[in-house]
């Protein structure tokens, strides 16, 4: 492990695409306590070199990094940040040596650290040996945001990668409060915060609350107990609306014209799928046997004028503890489950009941609301409707909306301070040409 005593760096990326918001961030990063601000490859590649010498006029006594992501003509991409006013260039490990080498070369020439990212390569632990004996300033342990979303574990790395190299270390990817003291206690020097200030609604609060969790982390380095898979997938989406995951997911999962039976409702759970037919409730009442604690029931019923649910059947599962039901047919009884607040979602409301046959099949792949549901796919619904998330992507998918979430808040904050969305979106600006 590294040194714990002296005070470590934070780090804001500035990963937008206006500077205008750049700057405004930026301030009340540093107010909040940032030490470095970073002109993120979104704003370099939507601004130029220009954005690095606004934020360098802008914030005269504050170090400026330019994450160029450089992969080739190491020497002019080091000298174009650095003569723009940049004191930290980041390249790119995965370049050539070639690249690196002529890099370093201008960085010394023009009095500007060169920082190595890491992410991406085969062998982070060997590559960052590498780097160090080639004479990098900072080796940067970086999980980008795409294999962030997929559950690739940014601290895992970030531990083996100190214990193989003494150059000092930065940390980015998906940091927040909690994983800032635990980077710091594994040895990092640089702490890079993204989207957790930048998308954050109050950006000076939420740099305070990481400043103070740098500062103030236990010296026992230890790392909490990592929460189950799908326990991080159920907070998540219980964080996140209906309107989040469809914007995740490119406007995909929507089950359509499934409504909830009463306002303020919100639903998260994994799928129980049930085949019935038309007028047959047995299959539907069957599952609630199967089904555990905190699933949802979603059935393909082929009827709108018979229901094949009820009352009685969801005072079943509120005992049991099942988290909701969702189907693309009928209800009746809606009264009583208004009454006692059981989360279901329907297409119809009717008063006919059918008679319970036995036809169908549980835990089979249905349709539902047009869309592929296969038992153990995660049902998300609320007041806007159900979205259905395929399991195999569920933490991805949970952890893009959150990101929907954070960008909306802060977006909804600048909004209340005069702008229209229009001015905030800059959309006359980014409209295709």
């Amino acid at each position: 492990m590294k040194g714990k005593k002296e005070r470590k760096i934070l780090q804001v990326a500035l990963d937008v695409l206006e500077l205008e918001r750049a700057i405004e961030i930026g301030k009340e990063s540093v107010e909040g306590g940032a030490d470095w601000l970073e002109v993120g490859t979104p704003l370099i590649k939507s601004e130029g070199m220009n954005a690095i010498r606004t934020l360098r006029d802008a914030f005269p006594d504050v170090k400026i990094v330019a994450d160029m992501k450089t992969m080739d003509t190491g020497a002019i991409e080091v000298e174009m940040a650095a003569k723009s006013g940049a004191s930290v260039v980041s390249i790119l490990a995965v370049a050539d040596n070639a690249v690196i080498e002529e890099a370093i070369k201008s960085a010394r020439k023009y009095g500007v650290a060169i920082m190595v990212d890491i992410m991406n390569v085969d062998d982070p632990v060997r590559r960052a040996k590498e780097m160090e004996e080639m004479g990098v300033d900072y080796v940067c342990v970086h999980v980008g945001i795409d294999r962030q979303m997929q559950g690739m574990d940014t601290l895992s790395l970030l531990e083996k990668v100190s214990a193989a190299i003494n150059t000092p270390l930065a940390v980015a990817g998906g940091v927040d409060a909690e994983m800032a003291s635990e980077a710091v206690n594994l040895g990092a020097d640089v702490i890079i915060v993204g989207g957790n200030i930048t998308r954050s609604a109050k950006v000076k609060e939420s740099t305070i609350k990481i400043r103070e969790s740098m500062d103030l982390r236990s010296e026992r380095g230890e790392r909490k107990e990592k929460k189950t898979l799908d326990d991080q997938i159920f907070e998540l989406f219980m964080q996140v609306s209906t309107p989040n995951i469809s914007d995740a997911m490119h406007r995909k999962g929507v089950m359509r014209g499934i409504k909830p039976l009463f306002e303020d409702i919100k639903l998260v759970g994994k799928a129980v799928t049930v085949q019935t037919f038309e007028g047959d409730w047995a299959k539907p009442v069957e599952a609630t046997d199967v089904a555990k604690e905190g699933d949802v029931i979603v059935v393909y019923a082929g009827s709108k004028d018979v229901a094949p649910w009820g009352e009685l059947a969801s005072w079943s599962c509120k005992q049991k503890g099942i988290a909701g039901f969702v189907i693309d047919g009928a209800v009746r009884d809606v009264e009583e489950i208004r009454r006692i607040r059981f989360p279901v979602f329907a297409k119809y409301i009717v008063p006919n009941a059918g008679e319970p046959k036995g036809f169908g099949e549980l835990n089979a792949e249905i349709k539902c609301g047009g869309q592929e549901v296969k038992p153990g796919d995660w049902i998300i619904g609320d007041d806007n409707g159900v979205v259905v998330v395929p399991k195999e992507r569920a933490y991805e998918i949970a952890r893009r909306a959150k990101e929907v979430w954070k960008n909306e808040e802060r977006v909804r904050e600048e909004i209340k301070s005069g702008k229209t969305l229009s001015q905030v979106m800059e959309l006359y600006k980014w409209e295709k040409k």
